[in-house]
């Protein structure tokens, strides 16, 4: 009988686990940046939850952003030395989502690029208190228990951060419907290496930020100004790529292009818009942050 109930109990906790499962690598990636990270942190959760029984737990879904929250702290902690150790701008790993996801625009833009960069200038406690007031809107009392610290001490931190946020907010277009238009353009463009037409949808100042993390061909600073950028698409045409693809996906709250090799994913670009036009290309080429990524069909 006691195995029985052993293994009933297990079974509870796997189907409960796995009903917030999407919403703990949410929040872990939220505050990491990186996919292959925040599943090392849900995992780690999964293991903790594992032990317990269901029912000494009044609140499964706040029992595990609380626990998944701070592995995902103590890694964010443990991964600065490495951040600045980085070779060449870093971005944060490509994030599948869904086009409903566009629907809530503050999770969307929460997910953002864009945004994802302005969370990485916060200090881990800011990043923590931030994404779990703003993004997921917990209460105080119960962010100071996820910190273990106190709820006139995390108002104090939601204060400083949110005026952080504030004064470096990317002020890009977050129309879904403009974005795909725009990206569908650019794919095509791409596609055909119809130079006249990339130009077409590129801001005079646009900036390209390219992420290969010294793992991929790229350059390792920004380039800026449609002239520039130009030349640098111009100068990778003749580059051999076998079996080369491109497809539209929702990364990160939008929607993206993933360039293929092979059927194998080699680069991301997400777009960022203002007044229809691409203000900003962001280009993940690094293997290790695409190694995750999974193509439909």
């Amino acid at each position: 009988m006691d195995d029985e109930a052993n293994g009933s109990d297990q079974d509870e906790a796997a189907r409960e686990f796995a009903e917030h499962r999407p919403a703990l690598v949410s929040v872990a990636y939220r505050l990491l940046g990186s996919v292959a990270d925040a599943e090392d942190a849900v995992q780690e959760a999964w293991l903790r939850w594992s032990e317990r029984r269901p029912d000494d737990v009044e609140n499964p879904r706040a029992y595990l952003i609380k626990v998944t929250s701070r592995l995902a702290i103590d890694r964010l902690r443990r991964n600065q030395a490495r951040r600045e150790a980085y070779i060449g701008p870093w971005l944060p790993e490509p994030f599948p989502t869904t086009a409903d996801a566009a629907d809530d625009v503050v999770l969307a833009e929460s997910l953002s690029v864009a945004f994802m960069l302005v969370l990485e200038t916060l200090s881990p406690l800011e990043r923590a208190v931030y994404v779990l007031r703003e993004a997921f809107e917990f209460p105080y009392a119960e962010i100071a228990g996820v910190l273990g610290s106190n709820e006139a001490a995390v108002r104090q931190v939601a204060r400083r951060a949110r005026s952080h946020v504030s004064a470096r907010r990317p002020r890009f277009d977050l129309d879904h419907q403009v974005r795909l238009e725009v990206t569908e353009r650019f794919m095509a463009a791409c596609e055909t290496a119809d130079f006249a037409s990339l130009l077409d949808v590129l801001a005079p100042g646009v900036v390209l930020v390219s992420d290969g993390g010294g793992q991929a061909r790229g350059p390792r600073r920004p380039i800026e100004g449609a002239a520039k950028v130009m030349r640098f698409f111009l100068g990778i045409v003749d580059y051999p790529v076998p079996d080369l693809g491109f497809r539209m996906a929702e990364l990160n709250g939008g929607p993206g292009l993933i360039v293929t090799s092979r059927g194998v994913p080699i680069t991301t670009f997400v777009l960022e818009l203002e007044d229809g036009l691409v203000q900003r290309i962001n280009v993940i080429a690094n293997p290790n942050k695409l190694a995750r990524l999974r193509l439909d069909g």
